[in-house]
């Protein structure tokens, strides 16, 4: 279960704290890789990347690096997961392995997917 005021993690949420457990990178990158991990022609809208962004930050699971420049000269405003967004995540993980294994107790198993 959630900690008080802890709130749920959309799927879009979750899916940035995935990304940003690597390194920071700024907004485009982190579509970019959401996109590429999910697959299947999944298109990440620049409002819903940007609104996820803007409530993980002010729940203080990430933050926005200052004048970090990215590998590739963006200087575009870049995120960074804060120890709190590593531990929110890792509950989340929790969470999902448990509806997972109730699934596959009920003989519901998730689709392959594609290479």
């Amino acid at each position: 279960m959630a900690a008080a005021g802890d709130g749920a993690l959309s799927s879009v949420m979750t899916e940035i704290l995935v990304t940003l457990s690597r390194e920071p990178l700024h907004g485009y990158a982190i579509k970019l890789d959401v996109e590429a991990r999910i697959g299947d022609g999944y298109v990440l809208g620049s409002g819903s990347l940007y609104q996820a962004l803007q409530r993980l930050e002010r729940r203080g699971l990430i933050s926005e690096v200052p004048e970090l420049v990215t590998d590739d000269g963006r200087r575009g405003r870049t995120y960074r997961i804060e120890p709190g967004g590593t531990e929110r995540l890792k509950r989340e993980l929790a969470r999902m392995d448990r509806v997972l294994a109730d699934a596959r107790r009920y003989d519901i198993e998730p689709e392959e997917r594609a290479s």
